[in-house]
């Protein structure tokens, strides 16, 4: 039998295997390439995804967006101090009246604005007549007496008289014409008229304000010196801050203070020293500061607790309301309303067809937002100053309300693999 060579056999099989490697990497290798992209494409939108958010109109308006930019605010040269909103004596009144009498009508409620001069109430008694006839009966002798001393005096100038009956005819006349004038004056005090005779005498506010503290009802003893109300006017409310003497030497007269009231939404009240107490207060080593308020809102009332602060320098930064912050993966971010991208969907509100050939129902008006990294340093009275770690436009729109609403949509955007539009 004749011997076969299977060398040239071998080295065939070996160069076919060689070609299919060759071939089935030339295969591979680009989808390798093609995987690899899309991975990083992938990676690319997520990173995205947690550095922007979209929003529609509806959107916008339900999470109460506010936008806005940085403010000046003089956060670090300041002296904290704690107070009370207080007003001056003589913007509060006790209404009292000067004779016993029973309450007969009542003109207001507590709380009821008043002007000086309106009739509170009407309080009756019989003194009140008695003092009206006392006042009739001397005006009728002053007059009897009057014209006897003139009588007299003319009769003692021509010596027909003693001087002794004119003297004491003058006496007379000059008891009873102080006895008149203080009868008047009576009067007037119970704002009672003299012309008429009446058991009623009207209460009148001393002053213009607000109705506090109604002690009375229908049939009430008005006692003499036992208040029946009490009026406040708050228009001349300021606040009395201590100071503790660590702190004095740099509070002055002219100096800015700043305060929040919750009950006024946080607003920033602004108030200006015009005077400090030259002695401590009780056993405090504190110092009352007084301040007038500049923007009094109609929350403002006396007794109320602040913490203010005194600006003490002029180191203004740049300062956002504490909401305006969110945290994230140890980090600080403000949101930045994207020029360009608030757009108005068309007119006819119709489907339309995006780039992609699919059909998009048009979602209005696009609110786009982009998370910015920021430093933050001293925070006040609901503000903290910030340092943002990128260049921002000019007239950028900041988020100062709502941050935290698009920082959730963010959040859910990134869970859900991809961009939200």
């Amino acid at each position: 039998m004749k011997n076969i060579n299977f060398k040239p056999l071998l080295y065939i099989v070996l160069g076919v295997v060689v070609v299919l490697l060759i071939d089935y990497y030339l295969i591979r290798n680009p989808k390798q390439e093609e995987v690899t992209t899309v991975a990083t494409t992938a990676k690319n939108e997520e990173g995205t995804a947690s550095k922007e958010v979209e929003l529609n109109e509806a959107q916008f308006k339900a999470s109460s967006i506010e936008l806005g930019t940085f403010a000046s605010k003089n956060l670090s040269e300041v002296v904290n101090a704690n107070g009370y909103t207080e007003l001056p004596p003589q913007n509060q009144a006790d209404v009292s009246v000067h004779l016993t009498g029973v309450v007969s009508k009542i003109n207001i409620i507590e709380g009821q604005h008043v002007n000086k001069g309106q009739v509170l109430a009407i309080v009756e008694s019989p003194e009140f007549a008695k003092l009206q006839e006392a006042y009739a009966t001397s005006k009728s002798n002053l007059e009897f007496l009057r014209l006897e001393f003139e009588r007299q005096k003319t009769l003692s100038d021509e010596n027909v008289n003693s001087k002794k009956v004119f003297q004491r005819t003058k006496a007379d006349y000059e008891t009873e014409k102080a006895r008149f004038a203080s009868l008047g004056k009576q009067l007037s005090l119970l704002n009672i008229n003299s012309t008429s005779a009446t058991a009623s005498m009207p209460v009148i506010a001393p002053i213009s304000g607000y109705v506090t503290n109604v002690n009375i009802k229908i049939g009430s003893n008005a006692e003499v010196g036992k208040p029946l109300l009490s009026i406040v006017d708050n228009s001349k409310l300021h606040v009395d801050l201590l100071v503790y003497e660590k702190d004095l030497g740099k509070v002055k007269p002219g100096q800015t203070i700043r305060f929040v009231l919750t009950n006024q939404g946080n607003k920033e009240v602004m108030g200006k020293v015009f005077n400090i107490s030259q002695a401590f207060e009780n056993e405090t080593k504190s110092v009352a500061v007084h301040a007038d308020i500049q923007n009094p809102g109609p929350g403002l009332i006396p007794g109320m607790y602040v913490n203010a602060l005194i600006d003490v320098g002029a180191n203004a930064v740049q300062a956002l309301p504490n909401e305006a912050i969110v945290k994230a993966d140890g980090r600080e971010y403000i949101f930045v309303l994207e020029a360009g991208h608030k757009e108005q969907a068309h007119d006819d509100k119709e489907t339309h067809e995006h780039n992609d050939g699919h059909a998009h129902e048009d979602k209005g008006v696009m609110y786009h937002f982009r998370r910015v990294e920021v430093k933050t340093g001293t925070a006040q009275l609901g503000y903290v100053q910030v340092t943002v770690l990128e260049a921002l436009p000019k007239n950028a729109q900041l988020v100062l309300k709502g941050a935290y609403y698009i920082q959730s949509h963010l959040i859910k955007s990134a869970g859900g693999g991809g961009h939200e539009h």
